[in-house]
Parts: C-alpha cells; structure tokens; sequence
C-alpha cells in the first residue's frame, strides 16, 4: 500500500502586498488585461517571462487573488516547491477556473514533471480554464526536452517584464508602504535605494523588518530612524 501523497504548497491565502495595485509596470495596459484575464481568462493562456526580481512571482500570486476577489476559483502552483512531485499536484487543481504556475524553470530537464506539466496544460485548455505562467525566459530558450510542451507553452500570451529601473523601485516601496500604513518620505526611499540590494524580494523583506521596527518603537520611516535599524554609516 502506498504512503500518504506529501503535502504540496497550494497557497489558499495571498501575501497582502502582493496585489495587481501594487504592481508596477512600464507598460500601462499590463495591469488592466490581467484584470480582464482574471474575470474571463483566455483560451491561449498568459505566459510573462522576465529575469530574476522583476516581479513574476507577484503576478502569479495577484493573478489569484483577483480571481477569488472576483468569484472565481484560483490556485497558485509553485514549481520550485513541488519539482519531483508535479504529478501529484496537479490531481488536486480539478475545478479550478484559474491556475497560476511560477517558475516553470524549476522542472526543466526533469521529464516526468514535463509530461506532467503537459498534460495538465492540456486539461485545463480542453476544460476551458484559464493557465498562467511565469518563467525566466521564452519557451524556446529553456532547455525543455519535451518539444510538446515547448510547443504548447509557445502557443500562450507571451508578456516580458523588464527589470524595474530606480524610479520603478521607488514607486514598488512607496505603494507597498502606503499599503500598510506606513509613513514614509520621499528622501527616506531614495536613500535606502543608494545603499541596500536593489533586488524587488529583498527590498519587500527590508520592509518587512522595518515595518515590525517601526509598530514596536511607534516611529515613521526617516533617514535616522531607517539607519538606526539597519545599522548603517
């Protein structure tokens, strides 16, 4: 008889900075059609490729909370947490209107996460539910050893993100502040900008520690307060 099947990370609930309105794109119209894919979705499927720290793990998650914020049924599917176990996964997505799957990265070379990426991508299409992808580059220059799945992957939406400049890491900080309830100036941003990672999920983990910093002490984000906590010259 065989064991239990192990427990597969199938978030139900969604990191409150990660939103749609806290995204931010150069390309205006990005925000508003996944919107529109969240209500209704489309056939063909989104796929969004773009480098490390330029936000696809965010869109992936945003994807689905506007989904259930809309009625719908979502599921954000974690490659890099269940490569091995795809197979497995994806017996627990039946019923679901949309499946948000990151980081398709994680199961290249594996050919039994392959086919079973495949298969599912092909369940959910003749379902008519909707798929999201995210990856770090397009479906032909990932080193997939099933051409069928290159092939389908090629088939969805494609959307490239590109890495957010200064201005655009200044807007993620300033919105996701905002977002909960801290109090920040515009001086306090740029000068954590000049000397911290760049990097969108290490600045979200900066401000996370500076957020439990600021509710204990009951202080706003200012440059001294900010150096105070880092410990930074």
């Amino acid at each position: 008889m065989s064991g239990p099947s192990p427990q597969l990370p199938l978030a139900l609930r969604y990191p409150p900075d990660q939103r749609l309105e806290t995204f931010v794109a150069d390309d205006v119209a990005l925000v508003p059609q996944l919107r529109d894919f969240a209500l209704a979705g489309v056939r063909r499927g989104l796929y969004v490729e773009g480098a490390s720290g330029t936000g696809k793990t965010h869109l992936a998650i945003a994807l689905c909370a506007e989904a259930d914020r809309l009625g719908r049924r979502a599921v954000y599917l974690p490659l890099r947490g269940i490569a091995g176990r795809l197979r497995d996964a994806a017996q627990a997505l039946d019923g679901h209107d949309l499946v948000a799957i990151d980081d398709v990265d994680a199961i290249v070379g594996d050919r039994d996460d392959e086919i079973a990426l495949f298969d599912l991508h092909n369940r959910l299409h003749d379902a008519g539910r909707a798929v999201f992808y995210t990856a770090s580059a397009a479906p032909d220059a990932l080193a997939l050893g099933l051409p069928d799945l290159r092939s389908r992957l090629g088939q969805c939406i494609r959307v490239p993100l590109p890495v957010l400049d200064d201005a655009g890491r200044h807007e993620l900080l300033r919105l996701r502040a905002e977002r909960r309830g801290l109090q920040v100036d515009t001086a306090t941003i740029d000068w954590l900008l000049r000397r911290v990672d760049r990097d969108l999920p290490a600045l979200t983990a900066l401000l996370d520690r500076l957020d439990h910093a600021s509710l204990a002490s009951q202080r706003r984000l200012t440059v001294p307060f900010v150096r105070q906590v880092l410990a930074l010259d």
